[in-house]
């Protein structure tokens, strides 16, 4: 996987300050809530496991978006939060997870590469454990 970027590079380049808005970031928690039931309320299969991967993938960012939001902060990319993430909190196996997630996303995105339903099989447990370990931070 790569590696994260650096912090200094983050700040010097991506990351803006804000002023804590206690609104936006319950708002940003909420719809992530909301997606996470829409995902739970679907039975993954070999067509829509993608779009369900999809779905965890934005949930997991929703809430660092919001986590870094309570600090201060902003971000103009995905690959910030996670060296946030890992900065502030550590949690190392969970931010591989996550940069996975996010280089498997792309790889949907941008090329229409599948995910594929054993690896989601294998790894949705993972991604709601991140989910709630997130939630729990935000508290």
């Amino acid at each position: 996987m790569n590696e994260l970027m650096s912090w200094p590079e983050c700040e010097e380049k991506f990351i803006r300050r804000v002023s804590v808005d206690t609104e936006k970031i319950n708002s940003i928690i909420e719809m992530a809530l909301e997606r996470l039931d829409f995902v739970k309320s679907l039975k993954a299969d070999e067509k829509n496991v993608s779009f369900i991967f999809d779905n965890y993938y934005e949930i997991i960012k929703e809430l660092l978006v919001a986590l870094m939001l309570k600090q201060g902060m902003r971000s103009k990319n995905h690959q910030c939060l996670f060296t946030f993430f890992n900065k502030k909190y550590g949690h190392d196996a969970e931010v591989n997870v996550i940069q996975q997630m996010s280089y498997l996303r792309n790889r949907l995105e941008y090329y229409g590469e599948r995910v594929a339903y054993d690896y989601h099989k294998e790894n949705y447990k993972s991604f709601e454990a991140i989910i709630q370990l997130l939630l729990k931070l935000l508290k």
